[in-house]
């Protein structure tokens, strides 16, 4: 169980240091991977989509039952560290055979190694997202032990993106993916030995005798800071994976300065890592749902800007690009610090501590929100007649709104969901009392 007191900055530092390798690793996955594949190795564009498609949504169906068993392991060495060390070598295995396949890799080479990495990644960062939320019950603390992991997860998202640049590799995905394969499996066991050997897991009491199935749902459902986080939070990963999803057709069709697509995306990253001190400034002294509210407020009255962009905009879009960059800081670190805090009502209701199952949970609205992005975004350009050849009015204005309006209007609903959230600092204050001083978990009782 955690408590008040201050965690070491070298003991976050440790805690956070896999999550800079397994973030490096998405970035190439999803733009750099179906693209070697699809073109240099002839497997073909809808080969490609189907089977990485049916890797992410194995990936979905995997998250719940590793949360679970995360939450009902019990060894000496704790419950959420041996599932990081499980997944190491078959993370590393699949890195290595996807990202430099020998000859004849085809199709069924893709799907088994896009799986076991799937596999691989979530042993790894599930019960890492939810040793984070455990290592300390203090409603400042669980903010700052967000900030740390966030922050390597938005460095490690900068190198994939700026290694290959600055190694002259952009326009070389067979190469590029061979440098981030060496890099990768170097740092994987680096940092998650320094994870293992620096972080001690507080004692907590493993979910065996947690409720039935029927029970445990219709306790989750019961929960009302729960329904509206997990509301918000879809809400809100549309609005942004939407923009992402048509990035660079936005500033190759809209601006016409495609070659800025790089530079423009490690701004809006880097600019992200800058931010999160500021936000966990910020949330010291208002309640962390007040705060994001804020910074998704402050996002949206950017945003607004950006469908009256066109050619020769460029400097107007970097300074949205840094403004927005800015209030991602506050989109990775708040509400997964808000999760952590969501578990304690749970652990009141039902007697146990089901972290790992609350945050497969917060796993699985991600995944949907970047896949109902997907989803949505090109069959809405391909009707409105965006052609990224030859694009003409209708399809632009179709792209811009797609990118700067639609992502407002969700954003707002989550605003307007998070606005009076119960779950204040003085509420956990309060929900951390009684659990702390009912002495043995299992007394825990509403």
């Amino acid at each position: 169980m955690g408590d008040a007191r201050p965690l070491r900055s070298w003991r976050l530092a440790a805690y956070a240091s896999p999550a800079l390798p397994l973030a490096a690793l998405t970035l190439p996955v999803y733009i750099l991977l179906p693209t070697f594949y699809a073109r240099d190795l002839g497997i073909g564009l809808s080969a490609v989509g189907a089977i990485l498609l049916l890797a992410r949504l194995f990936d979905v169906v995997v998250d719940p039952a590793i949360g679970v068993l995360s939450d009902r392991l019990a060894t000496r060495w704790g419950r959420r560290r041996p599932w990081v060390v499980a997944g190491l070598p078959l993370t590393m295995a699949a890195i290595w055979f996807l990202f430099v396949p020998g000859q004849g890799a085809g199709g069924v080479h893709l799907l088994v190694w896009s799986l076991a990495l799937h596999l691989g990644w979530t042993l790894m960062i599930l019960p890492m997202y939810a040793l984070g939320a455990e290592l300390s019950g203090d409603y400042h603390q669980r903010s700052r032990i967000a900030g740390f992991r966030e922050g390597a997860v938005l460095l490690g998202t900068v190198v994939a993106i700026g290694l290959p640049a600055l190694a002259g590799l952009g326009d070389q995905p067979a190469a590029a993916l061979h440098l981030l394969a060496v890099l990768l499996v170097v740092l994987l066991p680096l940092t998650v030995l320094l994870f293992v050997l620096a972080v001690r897991e507080p004692p907590g009491t493993p979910a065996a005798g947690a409720p039935g199935l029927r029970r445990g749902l219709r306790l989750m459902a019961g929960n009302a800071p729960f329904r509206r986080l997990i509301a918000a939070y879809l809400l809100n990963g549309f609005a942004n994976s939407l923009p992402a999803t048509v990035f660079l057709l936005f500033v190759d069709s809209i601006l016409h300065a495609p070659g800025s697509a790089g530079p423009l995306l490690l701004l809006y990253f880097g600019v992200g890592v800058c931010a999160i001190p500021l936000w966990l400034f910020v949330a010291r002294h208002v309640d962390k749902h007040r705060v994001w509210c804020g910074a998704m407020l402050a996002n949206c009255a950017v945003f607004l800007w950006v469908p009256l962009l066109g050619p020769g905009d460029l400097p107007v879009f970097t300074a949205i690009v840094v403004l927005s960059g800015l209030a991602l800081g506050a989109d990775l670190v708040l509400p997964p610090s808000m999760q952590a805090d969501v578990v304690d009502v749970d652990r009141v209701e039902s007697g146990q501590q089901r972290t790992g199952l609350f945050f497969a949970l917060w796993s699985m609205a991600t995944k949907l929100a970047l896949a109902a992005a997907v989803g949505a975004a090109f069959p809405i350009l391909e009707a409105a007649g965006y052609d990224a050849a030859a694009p003409d009015g209708t399809g632009n204005l179709a792209l811009a709104l797609l990118y700067g309006t639609v992502p407002v209007a969700f954003k707002l609903a989550a605003v307007a969901l998070m606005w009076r959230y119960p779950l204040t600092r003085r509420r956990q204050a309060e929900i951390r009392d009684r659990i702390e001083g009912a002495g043995r978990p299992e007394q825990v009782r509403a």
